[in-house]
């Protein structure tokens, strides 16, 4: 018996997005992005968002509605720079504001100015973050090694983004989960006046049966449920302990849906 993980309802592609600062233009991004049934995550900075250029955290609720409210610091520091506790206060600050916004834990971050070390990974640890991703592009689709260390495929202003999004819905490979991700700031396509590049993009890439469309934080605890996992020697069964359900690929055909609670057979 072959047996491979999947994504929600047999998919094995995932895309995310990935939006820094809270600008205003986030407004039209969210708009194409609903649109094509594409999901992002959205990186704010809770001391700057009374600003104008800002989404004011009136706002932030109902336009980000759907997608992830994450973590981008509280002033937009260099917080590798920071004395830890000031950094420590910067992330807890953002996170405090920013979940009475959302109404809900707020727990991913991205870097300011893409700046981290081993030091600050750990210190978000402890804060109760549990990804963050940097502004390394590494031009594949495989999941993150460290979710503290989460480097995106792309940035959208990548003259490779199309031929990337190519590859990755013409790949066949079945064996492993596979993973784009792209990120930018939404005040660029305004600066570079080329709003048809990710409209181009979210044309292409949105509704697609195989590709399970998510949030950063909605892959991260989807692959803690598969890590959770407990088969049984002959693995012919599954035991899931985790509320939410893990899907899988049995024999290059079925799909089987682990409940969360529950023992499941794989015969």
């Amino acid at each position: 018996m072959s047996l491979y993980y999947c994504y929600p309802q047999g998919k094995p592609k995932a895309l995310t997005l990935s939006y820094d600062d809270g600008r205003t233009q986030d407004k039209r991004l969210v708009a194409i992005l609903n649109q094509y049934g594409i999901k992002g995550t959205f990186n704010l900075n809770f001391g700057f968002m009374e600003a104008e250029d800002r989404i004011h955290p009136g706002q932030a609720a109902q336009l980000y509605q759907g997608h992830e409210i994450a973590t981008h610091a509280f002033h937009h520091p260099v917080l590798t720079k920071c004395p830890p506790a000031q950094a420590a206060q910067e992330i807890l600050k953002d996170r405090l504001g920013l979940e009475g916004v959302a109404g809900c834990p707020v727990r991913g971050h991205a870097y300011p100015f893409g700046a981290y070390d081993q030091k600050l990974k750990d210190l978000l640890k402890g804060l109760g973050i549990a990804y963050a991703r940097t502004v390394s592009d590494k031009p594949d689709f495989e999941l993150p090694e460290d979710p503290l260390e989460w480097h995106p495929t792309c940035h959208h202003l990548n003259p490779r983004l199309m031929e990337y999004a190519k590859q990755f819905v013409e790949d066949r490979n079945w064996e492993y989960l596979k993973l784009m991700y792209v990120w930018g700031h939404s005040y660029e396509f305004d600066d570079q006046g080329n709003w048809d590049v990710i409209e181009e993009f979210c044309s292409f890439m949105g509704g697609r049966k195989n590709i399970w469309y998510a949030t950063n934080i909605e892959i991260i605890d989807y692959l803690q449920v598969l890590d959770s996992l407990r088969f049984t020697a002959d693995a012919q069964g599954v035991y899931n302990p985790s509320a939410a359900s893990a899907w899988m690929i049995v024999d290059d055909k079925r799909v089987v849906e682990a409940k969360g609670g529950c023992l499941t057979s794989l015969a």
